[in-house]
């Protein structure tokens, strides 16, 4: 099944069973007002939900609307945790390789991993609001999956079954920050603003053979204003797959349901699949060239990312956002 949000009933938003093709909805608040309600009750929600789902896929949903994908909150519109990983090696290595560093042996057994800003996603459709250009603005497409309440201290094969929906997300990096904030030691803060999730969340099974070994094999789709970005196969090249990121987030803690983890930016080996991030384009334009050529993100550019399947159907609709002026207030 197909979970979103509408932008009404509060800042958790209003939730929704959305059809498969992405063309209709139907509100789901006789089952839970929320997401978040729905996955901290999932046992008992799920299966409504799902009877709610192929109720609306055969056209015998009462109260189904047209979708409008602008009426569309985050599916989470804020969550008690984002982690986001760096599962895909490739661009973790070209990246020190360019500034001449190697990879510590234990990047390839130890996950990286941070904790990113939660408090509020933007919409599919919101835009991006930066103050200053001279941030850098980055764009990072990824994958990420919710859990349910994760005990602490599980094994990977534990976490795999807390993994309850999928989705994409922008994780919007502010580059020129970066360098300042990793150099104090303490991590990233300024540099990692609000991050836009996927129209729709999706449970795994609705994936299909897609959705194995714990990782989503599917090429993730990115375009700048229109023009083809990239498109790295998200099953390739993952050191880690999501049940060893949600096992080493709950190492030392439990994390409650609705918790999303982050795959990182999707990168290959073949650098011919295109990136995923500005910072991974302008790093083989390094290698190759001694420098980078590409800017980063100017207001007015828009982004578009998205997931398609064998058949060329959208799956969790696209993030398309625009990036804009902050005012100061």
């Amino acid at each position: 099944m197909k979970l979103g949000s509408l932008k009404e009933g509060g800042r958790d938003g209003t939730l929704i069973v959305v059809s498969r093709d992405l063309t209709r909805g139907v509100r789901a608040t006789g089952i839970a007002s929320t997401l978040q309600r729905a996955l901290e009750d999932w046992s008992n929600a799920a299966p409504r939900l799902n009877a709610l789902s192929e109720a609306l896929n055969a056209g015998s949903a009462e109260d189904a609307f047209d979708l409008d994908m602008a009426q569309l909150a985050a599916p989470l519109p804020r969550a008690y945790e984002f982690v986001d990983g760096s599962a895909y090696l490739p661009h973790v290595e070209r990246v020190r390789r360019a500034r001449g560093a190697e990879v510590p042996e234990s990047f390839y057994t130890d996950p990286l991993m941070y904790q990113a800003t939660s408090a509020s996603f933007y919409g599919p459709r919101d835009p991006v609001r930066v103050v200053d250009e001279a941030y850098g603005i980055d764009l990072e497409a990824e994958i990420v999956v919710v859990t349910d309440d994760v005990p602490m201290a599980v094994t990977p094969a534990q976490a795999s079954a807390h993994i309850q929906l999928v989705g994409l997300v922008n994780d919007v990096s502010l580059r020129n920050l970066i360098p300042n904030e990793l150099a104090k030691g303490f991590g990233f803060l300024q540099s990692k603003p609000r991050s836009a999730l996927s129209p729709v969340f999706v449970t795994p099974d609705e994936l299909g053979e897609a959705w194995r070994d714990n990782k989503l094999h599917l090429p993730l789709l990115t375009h700048i204003n229109g023009a083809w970005f990239g498109a790295p196969e998200a099953g390739v090249d993952m050191q880690f797959d999501f049940s060893q990121l949600v096992a080493h987030a709950a190492k030392t803690r439990p994390l409650s349901a609705g918790t999303i983890v982050g795959s990182g930016t999707i990168a290959n080996a073949d650098t011919s699949t295109g990136a995923s991030c500005f910072a991974e384009k302008r790093t083989v334009e390094t290698l190759e060239h001694g420098k980078p050529q590409t800017p980063f993100m100017t207001f007015g550019d828009v982004v578009r990312i998205e997931m398609l399947d064998r058949d060329g159907r959208s799956i969790f609709g696209a993030i398309e956002q625009r990036i804009e002026r902050q005012p100061l207030p």
